[in-house]
């Protein structure tokens, strides 16, 4: 059946600019926008077919496309350490507890929970190597009615033991998830070599094939911390660089690939990521926090390098997308200071990170075009002292200063959400 949906209507169809539509309505049908307009009867549907929301904001849902699961607990924890130190004294121990389910579904239901109430519909997400218990953060997103990309995390070298699994144990996992939830349009494996220093080249040439043979999508994590790349570089003597390493195991862009942080790519291997149709996961306030450095975000838009947002909790110390957006054009203006060649990022472009680019991994997902799934949140934000302030600025306040309670309704593939 086909619903309305009347408010002040913003959303990014392209990067440079919003569309926004004063008290517009949008109708929705099989989960799908249909169209816009300034009255329901140009869409085609009854007065009785109308939810209006006043003068309330109708924005595309986040989509948050790097975030590990299982260190929803560390949140905020160890923000004094750089990436590898912090990897084996916090984030190791705890992904190990993931063994016992009944913890990893107290703490897994927690995570989800708050991602919804953050607006974050959507999310690509690390679990850790135990299958039982990623199938079981699969079925909580199934049950909750958001969208996810689960990896299922691969590694077995420079980990705890309890963390190392065998290539039979990878393939065979591979295999339960993809009869599981291969064919479901909501939520979906995708394949998640921790990255190189933590596999193998016998696992990494296993997750290569597996994702070609099964069309799963791929992430991981590319030049995030310059110790990192050290140590990529005299594992993979062989390899151009970081992200050659990932293509010649043929898990760059062989099949839909994101590549998170990517803070010191350059030359050879931001080309390669432009050839290939990387999705970069920026994630600027975990790379404030392990203090990795500041991705060059215009240098990869002006290369038509694709962008999404990612929180990387718990490198990151928040799960708002919102937070994340304003971290971005803090950080670009960084970048500013020492390149005036290049701009950073205005608002739209934040928020079409946020949104459209962000949401191309799950499909037609993050826009009100008509075609596309209709991922939205319905902001009330009449006590941040709209009354006198533009659209586009009153929804600027809000990313700025609005949070969770502003968000009165969330919606995912046309479904009102509510946990």
């Amino acid at each position: 059946m086909r619903k309305a949906y009347k408010a002040h209507i913003l959303f990014t169809r392209e990067k440079d600019h919003f569309d926004v539509v004063e008290n517009g309505c949008i109708a929705v049908e099989n989960g799908c926008v249909v169209g816009i307009a300034s009255s329901p009867e140009a869409l085609g549907c009854a007065a009785s077919d109308v939810i209006d929301f006043g003068d309330r904001l109708l924005i595309p849902a986040m989509n948050d496309v790097h975030v590990h699961a299982p260190q929803y607990r560390n949140l905020g924890i160890a923000m004094d350490l750089e990436l590898l130190p912090w990897l084996a004294n916090y984030t190791f121990p705890e992904e190990a507890r993931y063994a016992d389910l009944a913890y990893a579904e107290r703490m897994y239901r927690r995570f989800v929970y708050d991602l919804w109430r953050n607006g974050t519909m959507r999310c690509a997400a690390f679990a850790t190597v135990h299958l039982e218990a990623t199938r079981l953060l699969m079925d909580l997103f199934h049950e909750a009615g958001m969208g996810a990309l689960v990896g299922k995390v691969n590694m077995d070298r420079d980990c705890p033991e309890a963390l190392r699994e065998t290539l039979v144990e990878a393939e065979e996992a591979c295999a339960a998830l993809v009869q599981a939830y291969g064919n479901d349009p909501l939520v979906r494996p995708i394949m998640t070599p921790r990255f190189i220093p933590s596999c193998t080249p016998a696992l990494l040439h296993l997750c290569g094939e597996l994702a070609q043979l099964h069309g799963l999508p791929v992430q991981s994590h590319l030049s995030e911390n310059t110790g990192e790349i050290e140590l990529v570089r005299s594992l993979e003597p062989d390899s151009r660089n970081y992200a050659d390493a990932y293509n010649r195991y043929g898990l760059f862009g062989q099949t839909p690939t994101i590549m998170a942080h990517c803070v010191w790519s350059a030359g050879e291997e931001m080309e390669l990521m432009r050839q290939n149709d990387i999705l970069v996961a920026h994630c600027p306030t975990s790379n404030f926090n392990l203090s990795s450095g500041m991705a060059p975000i215009r240098a990869f838009l002006d290369a038509g390098i694709r962008v999404g947002l990612g929180s990387d909790i718990s490198g990151g110390h928040t799960l708002s997308i919102f937070r994340t957006m304003v971290y971005a054009i803090q950080a670009s203006k960084m970048h500013y200071q020492r390149d005036r060649n290049r701009s950073f990022l205005t608002l739209s472009e934040a928020f079409w990170l946020a949104t459209k680019s962000g949401g191309s991994v799950f499909g037609r997902v993050g826009s009100f075009e008509p075609g596309y799934e209709f991922d939205a949140l319905v902001i009330d934000d009449s006590d941040l002292n709209h009354d006198d302030y533009p659209l586009l600025q009153r929804l600027e306040r809000f990313i700025y200063l609005g949070d969770d309670r502003h968000i009165v309704h969330r919606f995912c593939r046309g479904r009102e959400i509510t946990l």
